[in-house]
């Protein structure tokens, strides 16, 4: 099958492109609680979005709404140019995995597979044809006579999402697929379910509260919080170019610093003071600066630098690959600042509790949020 050339699609290239999968203003209440705010979204033919955010965003309400399972309470929903918006399941062209399988546990796997062939009463020659491909797709050629008992977690989960591409649907929903399998095989299965997807070109939408499976799966990402999205982008934007501090620190870790703007382009932290594109940001205006730890830089010179901080280390944890710094002006203040150095490229006798380093904090790093916007 030929590879689809969605990853990585560019923004101009979507642009050119007529949404697959249109909403429009998508409210969802339940009783007094409004779970989605006037949702807007387009995902584009054989793309991989994923919905990302913390327990009760409202990820997986937008995601049953496209499903049909809880119909929206105002807004409309588009699937390839045609108004799903009140359409029953049974009507909508898709395919579902669930974080829980939902397997028949009374149907082998190959029945589990067949299920919804047989109930379109497809030729019987015909379903096990699709049977058999769909079992060599996702790696089980051999399980089809098994029960779901019989099977590991990512076995089932493999099953359940041949099961889902069966009838050949060109929309496929994830809910949070992975979230039940332990982490070695969680990390196995995102990467075939990353190269099935691409392999088939199915455009496909998946919620998730985990960044790195959002990070490592998606050709874009869309970050929800309290019903409304907050960001849309490919995994490099949202990770690099939050557009709020929400983003800034639900994706990856972030140092944040609180501050006041002291000039066009400065801006001052207990006293110290750093420059900064501050933009049109008034002078005394209380705002808080995110910097990624991989982007502060240990100043090894004796030479005076903007934005340099002398630092004390207050404690640091030995991960392995990689040692995790936490600085502050004092040992037994809170830290201030936290950054990650190569094992290798540290030695533990400049580690101990205390010890000084210089940093710096380089101002194409620092992106400025409104102070509280946290």
């Amino acid at each position: 099958m030929a590879v689809a050339e969605t990853a990585g699609m560019s923004k101009a290239k979507l642009s050119t492109q007529e949404p697959f999968l249109r909403i429009e203003n998508v409210i969802k209440r339940f009783g007094e609680f409004v779970a989605l705010k006037e949702i807007s979204l387009e995902i584009y033919p054989g793309e991989f979005v994923c919905f990302l955010g913390p327990s009760g965003c409202g990820k997986t309400t937008l995601l049953r709404a496209i499903a049909g399972l809880d119909i929206q309470s105002e807004g409309r929903i588009y699937q390839n140019g045609e108004d799903i918006s009140a359409l029953p399941p049974s009507e909508r062209d898709f395919g579902i995995v669930f974080q829980s399988y939902a397997l028949f546990p009374n149907l082998t796997v190959s029945k589990n597979v067949a299920y919804g062939l047989e109930n379109r009463r497809m030729p019987r020659q015909e379903v096990q044809r699709r049977v058999t491909e769909l079992l060599e797709l996702v790696g089980l050629p051999d399980q089809g006579d098994k029960y779901p008992a019989q099977l590991s977690g990512g076995q089932q989960q493999r099953v359940a999402l041949a099961r889902a591409l069966a009838p050949s649907p060109n929309l496929l929903l994830l809910d949070e697929p992975l979230s039940a399998l332990d982490a070695k095989v969680r990390t196995h299965l995102r990467h075939e379910i990353k190269l099935l997807q691409r392999e088939l070109g199915v455009t496909t939408a998946m919620v998730t509260h985990d960044q790195e499976e959002a990070l490592t799966m998606a050709d874009r990402i869309v970050v929800m919080n309290h019903g409304v999205i907050e960001q849309v982008g490919t995994p490099e934007q949202i990770y690099r170019e939050p557009e709020s501090a929400f983003v800034a620190d639900f994706i990856g870790a972030m140092n944040f610093l609180t501050g006041e703007v002291t000039g066009q382009d400065s801006i001052t932290i207990e006293g110290r003071q750093l420059r900064c594109e501050t933009g049109e940001l008034a002078v005394g205006k209380a705002v808080t600066l995110a910097l990624r730890p991989e982007e502060v830089e240990v100043q090894t010179d004796t030479g005076a630098q903007d934005n340099s901080l002398d630092l004390k280390i207050v404690y640091h944890e030995f991960l392995g690959p990689v040692v995790r710094l936490h600085l502050g002006w004092e040992v037994g203040q809170a830290p201030l600042l936290r950054l990650e150095l190569p094992a290798e490229q540290t030695r533990a006798d400049s580690l101990k509790n205390g010890a000084p380093l210089t940093v710096r904090l380089p101002a194409r790093g620092l992106r400025i949020f409104g102070r509280g916007e946290r």
